[in-house]
């Protein structure tokens, strides 16, 4: 059985580091068409995703890893790698692919590293032109979420065609679908007419909320009973500027910020609609869940929603960045809610849209690129 070390920068919950748990999960299983893998997982400190590691049965190695380059870390990487007799090395994010980078080369095991968007490689980044050679060096194969994302790490010259895999992040489409009770709804004071909407996602720049407020404030007038639920984890000071900016705009008792979630299946189905406001996306798993769930879609032009929303077939996809473009995607999505026999987009269509996105499509095709190195 291959022993694969997994490793990545972050602490906390995310979509790169969902899919970082579940392959070092899902892959010791024998319940897709790969063979079963032994997991070694390192991780950066205490957390969430300790946390849920431990909750799957996997204790991680915890290696603090301080400042620009340490070398004690690589060090205890390359010990590690020694001890436990691993066979390969996943990496996620821009720090984890750099360090993995230079442990396969000191310990010639072949690297798998995956980027999850545009934001793992920062146009400031410190040694930025050393750090990538450096990847280009170690990195056996590449991963991008999406081909988008893929063509985008291309054209800045951030690695090699010929290295790199197209692999979509999956999710366990079983898990979705509308619920019949709906708490939520009575824990936030809504009436039988009002209409949640919400959103799935960390609260951070890219998801770009104040525009969706912005918007928002355009269509409340003429839709009263809209209300927006957004669940995500929030960087320091943002949670707080987007209240202000509610209190501004009169949103005040219109939009709920509910904090981190830790059940997306169970929040998407109390829901009547599913809004991506994104300025930018590796992917967007949150979508993906969204149209297993059969929500209506409203997303916008950003990366990795082009890949996933079939505008007019299965979702509604406005331009980027622009209020008044996600205000009339709002009115259409409303106006077909609104309206359940002119809905344009039934559950069963957007469930099934969805198929190629599933877990063990992922868990597949990421075994198919280390059996090829192995």
């Amino acid at each position: 059985m291959p022993t694969i070390l997994h490793i990545i920068d972050t602490t906390g919950p995310g979509g790169a580091e969902n899919v970082f748990i579940n392959l070092a999960d899902k892959l010791r299983e024998c319940n897709y068409q790969g063979r079963p893998y032994k997991s070694i997982v390192v991780i950066r400190g205490d957390g969430w995703v300790k946390q849920t590691l431990q909750s799957r049965g996997i204790e991680p190695v915890i290696l603090e890893c301080r400042g620009s380059f340490n070398i004690a870390f690589v060090r205890q990487l390359c010990l590690l790698i020694r001890e436990q007799q691993v066979d390969l090395i996943q990496s996620h994010l821009l720090g984890s692919n750099v360090y993995a980078a230079i442990v396969g080369l000191l310990t010639r095991k072949p690297v798998v590293a995956t980027y999850h968007g545009m934001v793992d490689i920062a146009p400031g980044e410190r040694f930025r032109r050393l750090k990538l050679a450096v990847m280009r060096w170690g990195i056996s194969r590449f991963i991008a979420v999406s081909d988008r994302l893929g063509a985008d790490i291309e054209a800045r010259g951030l690695l090699q065609r010929h290295k790199l895999d197209i692999i979509y992040n999956g999710i366990d489409l079983a898990r979705y679908g509308a619920l019949a009770s709906k708490p939520l709804r009575a824990e936030l004071g809504l009436a039988e007419q009002d209409v949640l909407l919400g959103c799935l996602g960390n609260i951070r720049p890219a998801k770009n909320y104040p525009m969706l407020l912005s918007a928002l404030a355009l269509v409340k007038e003429q839709y009263p009973a809209v209300h927006i639920a957004i669940a995500g984890q929030g960087q320091k000071g943002l949670p707080e500027a987007l209240e202000r900016q509610c209190e501004s705009l009169g949103l005040t008792e219109r939009v709920h910020f509910l904090g981190y979630c830790d059940n997306g299946a169970e929040f998407l189905g109390q829901l009547d609609g599913f809004l991506l406001p994104s300025s930018s996306e590796g992917f967007s798993i949150a979508t993906i869940e969204a149209l297993a769930t059969g929500l209506p879609v409203l997303v916008t032009r950003c990366g990795g929603p082009e890949e996933i929303v079939s505008p007019n077939e299965n979702g509604l996809m406005v331009a980027n960045e622009d209020e008044a473009a996600f205000a009339d995607g709002l009115r259409e999505l409303l106006g077909d809610i609104s309206d359940a026999e002119s809905l344009k987009f039934a559950p069963g269509a957007q469930k099934q849209s969805v198929q190629r996105f599933s877990m063990d499509t992922m868990l597949d095709s990421y075994s198919q690129v280390y059996e090829r190195l192995l």
